[in-house]
């Protein structure tokens, strides 16, 4: 049996989560949201954040993060993310249909993230005019591409710069708990109460079978998403289903929970790799990712012995220590973790 370390898509659902899912199954509901379990959820939603809110149940982080953009972004806007974020190298251009054109503008920056001061250089030198594309939204990832995580201090700094100039301030949430664990802040710090507008909030990466959320903290965004969402094809005959998974994610702090076991294996990961003469583990790990720079013989072992890690492309890397990226999940079992290190402790000894 492989043991996947490839991603945390891999896992399947959280007990709690699939109890609920049963549970919403009895009996009938209106159908498009106007069932109870989904009018429940913006009341949470709301107790969570701690503050007004919106909420709109959708089921891929592609539908919310493209959704959230077109939002927020007109055809002849200027949207502003990392070069390595998601948005831009894995959605197959959703931004730019959903939105009906916006441009993606990648920004350089360490360990995933946007500084401020590259944010700041970039705006300034937007051109004005009819000829270009004008600037509109600014997209951070929680936790970034890298694994690391965007501190309230730092998306505040963000969002100061971004508002100044009138343009909004997502955040493409797909691993959102595991950043949230890891700054040990309350939601609210890491979002809204830091200047983010709208946030796409991911749960299917942790413990969910198909459930994500737009939350628009800044109202007047809300106005058309009703219709984007229905014009996308996820407002859900079924709504129920999506919700009740929300739901239970947030219920007695079961995200968070999940968040935190995934978090301390990752953790274990990196600290045992890292000890290994010639792996170095590139990025801080904030979250539940590690990535790891080892020698290829050393990652043909640990395939071989049963573990899947994923190669993770690296601009003017080693081909003989090539970058593997490892994610743990809520369910990640620390056994595992530790016959992984036992195995490649074992290849360095030979």
């Amino acid at each position: 049996m492989t043991v996947n370390f490839r991603s945390d898509n891999v896992t399947g659902i959280h007990p709690v989560i699939l109890r609920a899912i049963e549970a919403a199954n009895a009996g009938p509901a209106l159908p498009y949201g106007n069932d109870e379990i989904t009018a429940r959820l913006e009341k949470r939603f709301a107790e969570v954040f701690e503050t007004d809110l919106a909420v709109f149940p959708v089921a891929t982080g592609t539908a919310a993060n493209a959704l959230s953009l077109a939002t927020s972004t007109p055809p002849w806007g200027a949207v502003y993310c990392h070069a390595e974020s998601h948005i831009l190298l894995d959605e197959c251009n959703a931004p730019e249909f959903y939105s009906a054109g916006a441009r993606l503008v990648p920004l350089e920056g360490e360990h995933g993230r946007i500084a401020p001061a590259t944010l700041e250089a970039a705006l300034a030198a937007a051109p004005p005019g009819v000829h270009h594309a004008q600037p509109a939204t600014v997209s951070i990832t929680q936790l970034s591409e890298c694994g690391t995580a965007y501190t309230p201090e730092h998306v505040a700094a963000i969002a100061r710069i971004a508002h100044a100039r009138g343009l909004v301030l997502h955040m493409d949430g797909s691993r959102f708990a595991n950043a949230l664990a890891g700054l040990s802040c309350k939601p609210a710090e890491a979002t809204w109460r830091a200047g983010v507008d709208i946030l796409s909030f991911g749960a299917t990466k942790n413990g969910a079978l198909a459930a994500e959320a737009i939350v628009v903290f800044r109202k007047d965004l809300a106005e058309t998403l009703a219709f984007r969402r229905k014009r996308a094809g996820h407002l859900f005959s079924k709504m129920r289903f999506l919700s009740a998974q929300l739901e239970a994610y947030l219920a007695d702090g079961l995200w968070l929970a999940n968040a935190r076991h995934a978090n301390a294996q990752a953790r274990a990961l990196a600290k045992g790799l890292g000890a290994l003469n010639g792996v170095s583990v590139i990025h801080p790990v904030d979250g539940n990712e590690v990535f790891a720079q080892m020698p290829a013989g050393l990652a043909r072992a640990i395939a071989a012995a049963g573990f899947a890690m994923e190669p993770w492309s690296q601009p003017g890397g080693d081909p003989a220590r090539p970058l593997q990226r490892l994610v743990t999940a809520f369910n990640t079992d620390p056994k595992h973790v530790d016959a992984l290190l036992q195995a490649a402790k074992r290849r360095k000894a030979a």
